[in-house]
């Protein structure tokens, strides 16, 4: 079985190699009973958000039985992707900006990405 900590590090890994922007990991098992994760990312374009979005499903899903649902299409300035423990927000900046999901979700610290995250 798959845990929480794995689909964490495997889709904050996944979306760095894609060159997401300013990754945000908030540890939400004490603040919310939706997911024991929420990842916040951006990327500069649609099309990167795009890119993003596929390749953390590709390499999440290939740890096996682990199934991400997406909500938003292709272009769209925000993406969800809902692997149960683990939801992941990828966006295009302004709109991140616009919705501050770190500031909505305060209350839950955030997890230390360094040693998955290169410079």
């Amino acid at each position: 079985m798959t845990n929480s900590e794995e689909i964490l590090k495997v889709a904050v890994k996944a979306a760095d190699d894609k060159r997401a922007e300013d990754i945000v990991a908030l540890d939400m098992r004490h603040v919310s009973l939706l997911a024991d994760y929420f990842v916040i990312m951006h990327a500069g374009s649609e099309r990167q958000v795009e890119a993003i979005v596929d390749e953390i499903q590709n390499k999440v899903e290939a740890l096996g039985n682990v199934q991400g649902h997406v909500e938003g299409k292709k272009g769209s300035k925000w993406v969800l992707i809902d692997f149960k423990d683990v939801v992941v927000h990828v966006f295009v900046e302004e709109e991140r900006h616009f919705y501050n999901l770190e500031k909505l979700w305060a209350d839950a610290p955030q997890v230390d990405l360094k040693d998955w995250i290169t410079e």
